[in-house]
């Protein structure tokens, strides 16, 4: 299993709505794909304008067939021109 966690915070002066009708239309049509396990949405406690999707996935193999998708390619460039940075990063839980 493979946690992501993509973190972006918005350009001054962007509505967190706006970009909320956007983001909800992705994690709506990504729950729906096959080896996804979890995909939310998080707002910071101390600053709203940092939203932070926390995914959860079968696989690489999936995450990559994700970033293929329809929703991703047609979505994710507009999300990214509302944020003024992005982090992603990968993890794999250590035991």
């Amino acid at each position: 299993m493979i946690r992501v966690v993509c973190k972006g915070k918005l350009k001054p002066g962007i509505k967190i709505e706006d970009y909320l009708i956007l983001a909800r239309e992705v994690v709506s049509e990504t729950r729906k794909e096959k080896g996804c396990i979890m995909y939310t949405l998080h707002e910071d406690i101390n600053d709203s304008s940092i939203i932070t999707t926390i995914e959860e996935w079968e696989n690489e193999e999936v995450i990559k067939q994700h970033n293929k998708s329809e929703h991703v390619l047609k979505i994710v460039p507009e999300l990214r021109k509302m944020r003024e940075s992005t982090e992603i990063n990968h993890y794999r839980e250590m035991k």
